[in-house]
């Protein structure tokens, strides 16, 4: 990573951030990827796309994109491929989603990239990892979540798995995971000198993810049936509650001082109030919190409970959480170009990170080589 100041390929100085100086090449791609070096952009990373020519240009609202230098380039070129090389000779990181083997027929694989550049961390983000039987297969974030378990507890107790999202396994599974080897190995390369090639598969992170219910399973504690267990809204405290309106609840006072609060402010019969401890009075405990949270609506209530400690909150779609005051309060979305989009996130006190334009700059290689190279 350069000391020097950082410029992009104008000369103009580029943003400041934790992660300033360090230069980034992204293979363009779907899920994962762009997520992640959204991330490492925001912090101040100079990311520089590589788009193929028949690439289409990203909408006004992509803001997983923000940030961005992109480059057009056709690497099955080899002219444009030995350019790529030299880019490469300057690069901290290089990210790229392919399945496995197509680096290494482009040219472009870690043995010849780390024959230019032995200090560059070279980044593989797939679902199913660079090795194994299915390693070939095409898949998505459904997919990869099935196969290691993460699928099959989610959903209602009477009905089919439900798909979180895209969250558990592209983006928690995936980019996070794949963020934390590209840290770790730009961490030990302070101490070696030698880049290295980060693994990252989707089911090895989703894997990771499930480790609390692998380790209650085998401590007899998890149930292999949907909606029995503690999170997964097998519990009457920890589930979603239909209002007066036809809205939702959350519900999630887990800790017995807590739950103790939210009995007495629901005005629970007292029965009811060891129910956490006696499975027999979980289903009488959901029957009454769901006649109970019937009689009003969820304006009503999340105004009777907003100053207590019960652990309840409103269940929004994501146009009524830009306006939810404590969101506002503290930026939690932020609006830029007319695009409503995250904040940085995580907050630094001395280099926070910061909102980057929506639409990626295109320039040349030329360009992007000449930038880097003035740093080194």
């Amino acid at each position: 990573m350069s000391t020097t100041t950082a410029t992009d390929p104008q000369g103009q100085p580029a943003p400041a951030g934790p992660l300033a100086g360090l230069r980034v090449i992204e293979f363009s791609g779907l899920g994962p990827v762009p997520f992640a070096c959204m991330l490492l952009s925001d912090f101040g990373a100079d990311v520089v796309t590589i788009v193929r020519p028949d690439e289409p240009p990203r909408p006004a609202q992509a803001f997983l994109y923000r940030g961005r230098t992109e480059v057009c380039l056709d690497l099955k070129d080899t002219t444009q491929r030995d350019c790529m090389l030299q880019l490469i000779r300057h690069a901290d990181v290089l990210i790229e989603g392919y399945r496995p083997g197509v680096m290494e027929r482009l040219g472009l694989g870690p043995e010849i990239a780390h024959g230019v550049n032995p200090r560059l961390v070279y980044a593989r983000m797939t679902g199913w990892g660079q090795t194994g039987p299915l390693a070939q297969r095409a898949g998505h974030d459904i997919n990869y979540i099935s196969l290691v378990g993460a699928l099959d507890p989610i959903g209602p107790e009477d009905g089919a798995p439900v798909p979180p999202l895209n969250l558990v396994g592209d983006y928690g599974g995936g980019s996070l995971y794949l963020l934390f080897g590209i840290l770790s190995a730009l961490h030990e390369r302070q101490r070696s000198g030698q880049g290295q090639v980060v693994d990252a598969a989707i089911i090895d992170g989703t894997a990771s993810l499930m480790g609390l219910a692998l380790q209650q399973w085998q401590q007899g504690k998890f149930q292999f049936r949907r909606g029995a267990n503690l999170l997964d809204g097998g519990k009457a405290f920890y589930g979603t509650y239909r209002t007066a309106d036809g809205k939702y609840l959350s519900v999630g006072p887990l800790e017995p001082r807590f739950f103790q609060e939210f009995c007495a402010t629901l005005e629970l019969d007292a029965s009811l109030w060891q129910a956490p401890h006696d499975p027999n009075r979980n289903e009488a405990l959901k029957a009454a919190l769901a006649a109970r949270f019937a009689t009003r609506t969820r304006h009503e209530w999340a105004v009777m409970l907003a100053d207590r400690d019960v652990c309840c909150t409103p269940v929004l779609n994501l146009a009524e959480a830009l306006e939810h005051p404590h969101n506002r309060e503290r930026g939690v979305f932020a609006q830029q170009d007319g695009v409503w989009q995250p904040a940085p996130a995580p907050r630094l006190s001395r280099t926070p990170g910061q909102l980057r334009p929506v639409q990626p700059t295109r320039h040349t290689l030329a360009d992007c080589i000449g930038a880097w190279s003035r740093r080194d």
